[in-house]
């Protein structure tokens, strides 16, 4: 999706030169978000996900199932899975995430993640085995969302193991996560909190997931999200900081170079709307964001002219389907855990809540229906209004 968004906001940016595209995957860019939810479920299909790019770039190559291995800044050329090269003037470097897999001993037949459509397809085929017992390894958003859908598909067992104490803690706090965990067990979700997982059993398949405290849950079926790790590595020795993803500045070039900018789930860039501290961000819409600005960036050096100089600011956003409830989230509700107030409804039924830092109101988080959506839509204005914080 951002290399997509990239190749269609270079164009409208008014680069006219050639754009090629390389992916390792080899369908063209597909909406990922629905894979844990709609399309696991079966109520969409695989096909349904693909995105429709833009006439404009109609002209643009697409190498497609070969990575890219590594890459020569100063040369300006990236080097690709089949031995090639390929030379450039503007780099845009949307190579993403992929899912951090648990090192624990024990069989791998069984285990699964969710990142692709190959991922879901097959981790689709091991839920419809009859009586299915499924335990989830990690209770952030993909484990949340793939309990879900695992209960709606009828698995005979759901438990979702996460050595943090509640569900989701990290980007929720604990008003919320409580409130989540309430509404994940009452539709048949069991959990094991507070202990990591340490090994797994069985011998050609897996049959069952060891906890740290002797706990031992039977499985069939073993979901690892358990987060992720920034595709990086072809960017080795190039003299970047790759410490987690790629290091940008405010308007999105990596290592201050000039020819090179990165999008999506793989920046790390400072958002001036907060304390100007860089994070990586990976929520749906900052492909699209990203995209949007570095394509301003790169496309100015090319035109032998200056960028804009106003820093990237993006208002984050989210949302997740969990069984008959959606969280909605705008703003940054994780630097506000310490503050948390309800500003509409309760906690037991359709709840907004608001996360402050310094007095300042950071983040909101809906927790229901639309109308929870909308009133936590309203506090937008206020999110972006306000100025920027210091660290």
């Amino acid at each position: 999706m951002g290399g997509l968004r990239a190749a269609e906001q270079l164009r409208a940016a008014g680069w006219t030169g050639s754009i090629t595209v390389v992916g390792d995957e080899p369908l063209m860019p597909y909406n990922r978000p629905p894979l844990s939810k709609e399309v696991l479920a079966g109520k969409e299909s695989f096909e349904s996900l693909a995105f429709r790019p833009r006439a404009s770039v109609a002209d643009a190559e697409w190498i497609l199932g070969t990575a890219v291995t590594s890459a020569d800044l100063a040369r300006r050329v990236v080097g690709l899975g089949d031995g090639t090269e390929l030379a450039f003037d503007g780099l845009v470097v949307a190579t993403g995430v992929r899912p951090r897999r648990l090192r624990c001993p024990g069989p791998a037949a069984g285990r699964h993640t969710v990142r692709t459509v190959d991922d879901a397809r097959a981790l689709r085929a091991d839920l419809a085995r009859p009586g299915a017992h499924v335990v989830v390894v990690g209770a952030g958003f993909i484990g949340c969302e793939v309990a879900a859908t695992a209960v709606a598909l009828g698995a005979a067992h759901v438990t979702v193991a996460d050595p943090e104490p509640l569900p989701m803690l990290r980007p929720l706090g604990d008003l919320l996560a409580r409130e989540l965990l309430r509404r994940h067990q009452e539709r048949g979700v069991r959990f094991a909190l507070g202990t990591p997982v340490t090994a797994f059993e069985g011998g050609d398949r897996v049959t069952g997931v060891v906890l740290a405290d002797g706990r031992r849950l039977p499985a069939d079926v073993v979901v690892e999200a358990v987060g992720s790790i920034p595709n990086t590595a072809w960017l080795d020795g190039n003299g970047l900081d790759l410490a987690d993803g790629v290091l940008t500045d405010e308007l999105l070039r990596a290592g201050g170079l000039p020819h090179v900018v990165a999008v999506g789930d793989v920046a790390r860039f400072p958002n001036a709307r907060y304390d100007g501290v860089p994070r990586r961000v990976e929520h749906w819409s900052m492909p699209a964001d990203s995209a949007k600005r570095a394509a301003k960036t790169l496309a100015a050096h090319l035109a032998g002219a200056e960028p804009d100089p106003e820093p990237f600011a993006p208002l984050p956003a989210f949302w997740s389907d969990q069984h008959d409830f959606r969280l909605q989230s705008f703003g940054a509700p994780a630097l506000g855990l310490d503050d948390t107030r309800v500003l509409d409804g309760e906690p037991g039924g359709d709840v907004v809540v608001g996360y402050h830092r310094s007095g300042r109101l950071v983040g909101v988080v809906a927790l229901g229906g639309p109308a929870a959506g909308a009133a936590a839509a309203r506090h937008r204005p206020a999110l972006l209004e306000q100025p920027a914080l210091t660290a």
